[in-house]
């Protein structure tokens, strides 16, 4: 897919989706909406990829609304607010939804939509210029749209503070409250990715689907009787499958599942990357990582505060 406001590339078997409006820092308009729900629909259904990376080209990963989107937005009736509201929803929906490991990558602004972009994605990765605010309360306007997700990645009491205040929060922040996973320099922002993806692939296919859903099914649930039956079926379903069954005996013969001999043999198609920063080639085996108190302490000492 080629649209010239989001730009779409697969290298390794990695899908890298790059919002591409940087003369605005990314904002959201109906139009990359649309674009970016289609973008989402399109590498979940394809079977050769096997995870996503999503980005901004430029300064910013996503300041929020397009300036010009809102201008129109001012003049809708509620039901015309509604449709246009639905399509925002939607896009979240589908990218919280996706049945592939997403991974965000965060740099500069992500206000507003843009924090809802980066809680939807499985795991985010930023680096300390990074920085997010969540402004709608100062519009007279709520982050309604957003709020599954971002409750979900911050938890009920920080939500409290940062919709209600609508002020700004730094990558040291964002990671205290698990928004970001990781935080780490510029120079170590890809390297760090693309660890995560190694591990990532390195998973079956089916196996990571089913823990995508578990965690959404299991997550906040009362443990009950009802969940341990409901999770010990599921454990019983994915050993009695070709693939758990798989990744079983090559773990007892101490060799390669199946699923990474295919990944080796059948690569995805390699396009044009979106970015140059933005790669999925697994990283070497030996280069050892510090930990992730030592990571924070050092990314505390260094970060931009803005």
């Amino acid at each position: 897919m080629a649209e010239s406001n989001l730009q779409v590339s697969v290298r390794n078997q990695c899908a890298i989706v790059a919002l591409n409006r940087p003369d605005v820092r990314n904002a959201f308009d109906d139009k990359l909406i649309a674009n970016l729900t289609q973008a989402f629909r399109e590498i979940d259904e394809d079977d050769t990829i096997r995870a996503m990376i999503l980005m901004g080209n430029g300064s910013a990963f996503c300041a929020g609304a397009d300036l010009n989107w809102m201008k129109r937005m001012a003049g809708f009736s509620e039901k015309q607010n509604f449709n246009d509201a639905m399509g925002l929803g939607r896009m979240m929906y589908t990218l919280y939804h996706m049945r592939k490991p997403t991974i965000a990558r965060v740099h500069g602004p992500a206000f507003a939509g843009g924090t809802g972009l980066v809680a939807a994605c499985d795991i985010a990765v930023g680096t300390p210029d990074a920085v997010f605010a969540l402004t709608e309360s100062k519009l007279g306007l709520s982050p309604a749209t957003v709020s599954p997700y971002v409750i979900r990645a911050m938890g009920e009491r920080a939500a409290h503070r940062y919709f209600l205040t609508g002020e700004r929060f730094d990558a040291a922040e964002a990671y205290r409250l698990g928004l970001l996973t990781e935080l780490c320099q510029p120079e170590e922002l890809d390297h760090e990715i693309n660890a995560m993806l190694g591990h990532v692939i390195a998973g079956g296919k089916e196996a990571l689907r089913q823990i995508k859903t578990l965690i959404r099914d299991v997550a906040d649930r009362r443990i009950d009787e009802a969940l341990v039956r409901d999770t010990s079926q599921r454990i019983a379903s994915i050993r009695a499958s070709r693939e758990g069954r798989e990744g079983v005996s090559a773990f007892l013969e101490k060799r390669e599942p199946a699923w990474m001999r295919t990944a080796k043999a059948k690569p995805a198609a390699t396009k044009k990357v979106a970015s140059k920063k933005a790669t999925a080639k697994r990283p070497p085996a030996k280069k050892s990582k510090p930990s992730p108190s030592k990571r924070h302490a050092r990314s505390k000492q260094k970060r931009t505060r803005v």
